[in-house]
Formats: structure tokens, sequence, C-alpha cells
């Protein structure tokens, strides 16, 4: 099935399609994402408003909506233009008004009859003590009651769309919704004890009261749980489509593992042994590997990385390692390039600064087998770069590089196992919508001799007193890294930039202890600047946030970060994670200008209270949500309409489960659930999944 089911068809047609609906609504529909009848479906109301009917206004609260039988009184027409059209009602117990501002007093005489009963439904204020209600929402005669819903839904707008439109639009497009075959496993739909998939879509549109609301609720959950499995079905045929392709079973015979670890002068982590004997089985199958290694700042990636790479080499293929920036590939063939030693391993590095003759030369070398591991930037991605065998590619920080790239990278062996590094810690519901395809690998503990760092906050007012005491440390041989949020002095936002604090710190602590990085310098500037102060020629480095991943200095023990209020939470840990690498005692100072917010205030108290990566992105992901967590533009998160990643970890891992024992059961999804599947896929827009289907 690789054109959308017919079934299908009314649900993405034009919303023209739809009653009322013209050129100029369509086009403001637009403006809330909607652009076909299918996409109203999933436009939930956010809140509602109780319309029951009340014998009287008598003890109602200000502002608060009121539906109730009233007789026409008296009309009081206004004395000059500025004044409203009054008129009295009589309810069950007592007289209020209704008003009217710039009305037509022919067209109110009409359809407020003295001495008739109407029932009016509106918002109620009280001026001198009188209730008003000004303009009512619903003026119906007694036999039309039923129109009044008890519980009326309430939607996100934008000008050009009112809730009466999208009302009638909704109901009009609930009776498109022909009876689908239901997708869903009949025992899970029971144990959840969720309703039917037509019943829930009517009834999240039809909520009887604030509880229906929830994303608790059993509809909302319901629908919830179809994007989240339609989305895990997609990541699931994507995984079955890498596991199908014809891997290279890699199998190193452990000599080069074992010559590097013998060097080591530590022993690996329990977490790092793990981690390195879960990648090497992977590799010794002939399905192609995706996995994901995932471990917070300092917990020893590299290494497992390294392990990896030489399980290529052992096994006579080549191994390749990506970074996103030419300083991070230089550091990690700096930390590399020791322990390749040791094992006799050739390493070189690529990045798009190899130029002439040099380039020539590697790029031979690589071809004929005679470099094992290279070590690059995107460069490695162009056309001239060829390998003699690779067999693995590691991607250092997937969220610089995009799932098109990790394929493309692949490609450049013919059954390429990948290997993705993150030092962000991903909480478990990013985790599952972002790397559903790939198995994961966790570094959960810290090598050992690592010290805690300690996390301080103060007011930038105290600034003088901190350089005072970064004069005393780098007296005593410390190093420090200096950050900043801007590069230049911006006349808009009152940042101390780098440019500045630079010269002000030169000033304070002599020309030659003090560095400047950022990302504007020229590349060879920024690698003298780096290399001087890995040297320890240059005693503080002041720098904005291009040092955030990745740079290993051992010596920098002390990291202060000015205005750390306008840092994410996660981007603040990254930073910290700069320093605490050698076996002195760290610190990491929070510089702030107050009055902080409340959310700043907890951004700074989270990371004074606790070094824990994990716990911190679970924060992050709390106060800002999941799209600006991992930047959903980069990401290639899905936009969920129902679903709410922040809340709904547990049902997504649900969907995950149940997408991968349906293509268990039924790989082709020809079944009849699978069939059911497909339709499903449509219906979400999964087109990249039918695709996959459809290659087989």
């Amino acid at each position: 099935m690789s054109t959308r089911p017919e079934i299908l068809f009314p649900l993405f047609s034009s919303l023209e399609t739809l009653t009322g609906i013209g050129t100029k609504t369509a086009k403001a529909f637009a403006g809330l994402g909607i652009e076909h009848p299918r996409d109203l479906l999933f436009f939930l109301p956010y809140s509602g408003t109780d319309r029951k009917l009340c014998e009287t206004v008598q003890g109602i609260e200000p502002l608060s909506t009121l539906t109730v039988e009233v007789e026409i009184g008296r009309h009081f027409p206004p004395s000059s233009k500025s004044r409203p059209y009054r008129i009295d009602v009589h309810d069950a117990k007592t007289t209020f008004q209704i008003v009217f501002f710039h009305a037509n007093e022919a067209w109110l005489k009409q359809h407020f009859p003295i001495g008739q009963r109407r029932i009016i439904s509106g918002k109620i204020e009280f001026f001198d003590g009188v209730a008003q209600m000004a303009h009512p929402e619903y003026v119906l005669r007694t036999d039309q009651f039923k129109e009044i819903p008890e519980y009326e839904p309430t939607y996100h707008l934008v000008a050009g769309v009112t809730q009466r439109i999208i009302v009638k639009s909704v109901k009009e497009v609930l009776g498109r919704t022909s009876s689908l075959n239901e997708w869903i496993d009949p025992e899970l739909k029971q144990r959840e004890n969720w309703p039917d998939w037509q019943v829930a879509l009517h009834s999240v549109h039809a909520p009887d009261g604030p509880n229906d609301l929830s994303i608790n609720a059993p509809a909302r959950q319901r629908l919830a749980y179809d994007e989240f499995f339609a989305h895990q079905l997609t990541l699931a045929l994507a995984r079955a489509k890498v596991r199908r392709s014809k891997g290279r079973a890699s199998s190193g015979d452990g000599r080069l593992q074992g010559a590097v670890l013998a060097a080591l002068p530590y022993k690996p982590t329990q977490a790092q042994t793990r981690a390195i004997a879960e990648i090497t089985s992977d590799m010794a199958s002939d399905k192609r590997m995706n996995r994901l290694l995932q471990g917070d700042v300092g917990s020893g990636k590299t290494l497992v990385a390294f392990m990896a790479l030489l399980v290529a080499v052992e096994s006579g293929g080549q191994g390749v390692m990506m970074a996103p920036t030419g300083i991070l590939a230089s550091q990690h063939l700096e930390n590399l390039r020791p322990l390749a030693e040791n094992a006799g391993v050739v390493v070189e590095i690529l990045t798009g600064r190899d130029k002439g003759k040099e380039r020539e030369a590697k790029l031979a070398a690589l071809k004929n087998g005679d470099i094992h591991i290279l070590v690059g930037t995107h460069a490695v991605f162009q056309k001239s770069v060829e390998f003699d065998d690779l067999r693995l590619a590691v991607i250092d920080e997937q969220h610089r590089f995009g799932v098109t790239q990790r394929m493309e990278l692949g490609a450049k062996g013919a059954a390429a196992d990948v290997l993705v590094m993150t030092a962000t810690p991903i909480p478990r519901s990013l985790e599952l919508a972002q790397y559903g395809d790939m198995d994961v690998s966790i570094l959960d503990e810290k090598p050992p001799g690592r010290k805690p760092i300690k996390t301080a906050s103060m007011p930038v007012s105290r600034l003088d007193e901190v350089v005072e005491h970064l004069r005393n440390a780098i007296n005593s041989g410390q190093q420090a890294y200096w950050v900043c949020p801007l590069v230049e002095e911006s006349e808009v936002m009152d940042m101390t930039a780098a440019e500045e604090r630079f010269k002000h710190l030169r000033a304070a602590l002599g020309e030659k202890n003090v560095g400047l990085v950022h990302g504007q310098l020229a590349p060879a500037a920024k690698d003298t600047a780096m290399a001087d102060f890995q040297a320890g020629h240059t005693k503080v480095l002041v720098a904005t946030t291009v040092i955030e991943v990745g740079v290993d200095v051992p010596a920098a023990s002390i990291i202060v970060i000015e205005r750390a209020e306008h840092f994410g939470l996660a981007q603040l840990h990254q930073l910290r994670g700069r320093v605490g690498r050698g076996s002195v005692q760290s610190t990491c100072l929070l510089l702030y200008q107050p009055p902080l917010t409340e959310s700043g205030t907890k951004r700074l108290s989270i990371l004074r209270e606790t070094e824990d990566g994990f716990r911190i992105a679970e924060v992050d992901l709390e106060m800002r949500g999941a799209g600006d967590v991992i930047g959903t533009t980069q990401s290639g998160l899905p936009k969920f309409w129902v679903g709410d990643l922040e809340h709904q970890a547990g049902l997504m891992k649900i969907a995950q489960n149940d997408a991968r024992k349906l293509l268990l059961d039924d790989p082709d999804l020809t079944g009849t659930r699978g069939q059911a599947a497909r339709v499903l896929l449509w219906l979400m827009r999964q087109d990249q999944a039918i695709r996959l289907i459809s290659i087989g």
C-alpha cells in the first residue's frame, strides 16, 4: 500500500470542503497548524466552560459563566451613543440586566420581546452591586435549550478563527471518520481501559467536565498512545531495515584491547566494562550495529569508543571517529594517540584545514589501509575520502549531526557499524522518541578518583573578589576557564562580552596569563589559544560556549560562568564538566545579575544541589519542554498533537514494546492488525515508514 488508502481521502481533502470555510478562513486555520480536516481531529480543546442550567444569578461569583432561564422585562435605550442599551430580565429569584454596546434597537426589540421567556448564557459582572451580562453568548427560545452543551470545550484561536467555526468544523469532520479497523492490541486496550478510536475522538471533543481535559483521561491517553505507536512503528521499521541490511561480523582477538587496558593507570568502571561488552557483541554479529552510547560529562565515553574502534582494527578493518568541531577532533586525537601507541595502531586526523600534498598523502594512506583509525570533522563526508575497509563509524555529539548524515557515514563502509556518543544525558521519554531505532548503552558511573565539583553562586557585584581569588589560585599553579555569554559588547543586551572581559582580566592578572577563544576567531587563532591553555602557558582562558563540549584540560580546576542565569540547565552542566578532570578539588562559580527570575533561581539551585546529569536533564525537560531541550529543528523530534513527552514517558515505552512486538509477529504488516496499522501510519503522516515497508 504505497498510496494513501481511499478510506482516508475525506480526512485529507481541502479544508474548504467543510461547510462555511472559504479560502480566507482556511488560510487563518493554517496559523493553528491546521491544513486538512484530519488535523481538526487531533486539535484538542485546552479548557472548557460549564454551561449547566442554573436557577438564578444570586450567589454567582463575578466573571463566572451563567446559563439561566429568564423572562424579558423593560428595555432602556441609551441616552447617548457612548452609553449601553440595557434590558431588565427576571430569573426565578431576582432581576438583573443584559447589556449591549453599539446595538441596533430594532434588532434588540425583535429578539427580546417583553414578557417572553429565553435561555441566556454568558459572563456575569457586577456594577454598583447590580449583576449584568454583556452580550450573552447564547440567546435561545426555551424549546432550543438542548443546543447549549452542558460543558462547552474551548480551543486555542488565531485571528479569523472563532470558537463557533472550530466546534462546527470538528463536528463535521467527526462525521467523516468512517469506521477504521482497530490497530490497537485488544488485550492492551482492555488492560488500560481505553475506549475505541472513534469513541475516544468524540469524547475528547465533547468533554463532560475538567477531568476529561486531563492528559490522564482514558480518551486522551488512547489518542496519545496512537500517536506514539505510529512514531515507534516508524522507528521500529527503520531499525528492522538496518538489521535486515547485511552487516559484517567484526570479531577481534582482544590483543589490541588487552595492550591498551594493561597500559591504563586505572581500571575501567563497571559501566564502561558493560558498555564495551555490549558493543563488542553487536560488532561480532552479522547484523549492522546501530547503538547510542549515552554518558554524563566525564563518564569515560572516549575509552569505550576507542575499545570499539580497536575491535574494528583487530578484525582487519578501519574505524572513523567524527567530532562536530576541529577543536574536539584535535582533542580526540591527543587522547587516543598515546593509547594507540601502546597497541601499535596508526591514528590520523582529517579536517577541512588539511590541504594540498599533506591531504593527498593522508587520503592515499587511508585508501591503502595504512591508517587504522581516522579522527575528523564533517570533512570525512567528502566524496574524495575513501577507506580500504571501514568497519565502524563513531559519531560524537549526535545532536550536531542529523540522522541522514549518520546514514551517509555508514554508507562509506559497505556495512559499517554505527556508534553514536552523546554527553547530553537525555530524559527517558526523549531518548525513546529520538533514538527509538537504536540500542542504548548508558555510562552512569564516574571513573574512580574524581572529586565532586564545588558549585557556588554569587552576584556579579562581587566580581572584584572573584578576580582576587583567581589571582591567588593561578599563583598556586591552578588554571581556570572564564565563560561569557556574548562575544562583543552589545547595545541591546547588558551582558559582558568575552572581548571586554579578556581585556579586563589581562589588566588584572597579567597579559601572558590570559587567553581568549570564541566562535568568531579564525580557526588557527582558536587552535593556538587552546594549545597555549592546554600546555599551561596561559592560566585563564576567557571563552564563549565553544568550550561547552568535550574540551579536556585536567589542570583546569576553576570555571567561572558569568551571567549564568542566561544559560540553559543542560548547558551549564556541560560547561561545569570542563573542570573536575584532575585530582585537585574543583570549583564552579555561577555569577548572576540580580534580581533572578523564578526559573533562574531554580536552575542555579539545582546545579548547586546535584552533579547527576540525568536528574538535571529531567528538571530541564520539566522547565523548558521537549522541543527546547534538544532543539526540535535539529533533532527531528516529531511534533505530537495529543501526546505529551514530558509526562507520558511510560506510554511511549508501552508504544515502543507494542510496535516491536507487532513487527516481530507480522514483519510486512500484511495481517489484519498489520493492515490497520498501515492505515494508522498514513493517518499520522508517517510517509517515511510507508516507504520503508514498500522497500521491504
